[in-house]
């Protein structure tokens, strides 16, 4: 009986694509969108996420100045 193997293919920098987002602040809650945009930054949105290598992707954030504080920041 032969056996099924399958390998674990890891991300490196020749296989990695680097993407480009243009986020609108408008009328957006600082934290949440903060913490959306770290996680693309560091490439966890990609399946093949890998820690030691560069997978995130590049953010452009416009109308930073509109965005919105909850409770009593500022």
């Amino acid at each position: 009986m032969s056996k099924l193997h399958f390998t674990t293919k890891h991300a490196n920098a020749a296989t990695v694509k680097h993407n480009w987002y243009v986020v609108d602040g408008t009328n957006q809650t600082v934290g949440r969108m903060c913490a959306k945009i770290a996680a693309v930054l560091r490439g966890k949105n990609k399946a093949y996420y890998t820690p030691h290598v560069d997978c995130g992707d590049y953010i452009i954030v416009i109308n930073a100045d509109k965005v919105v504080f909850t409770g009593q920041k500022l």
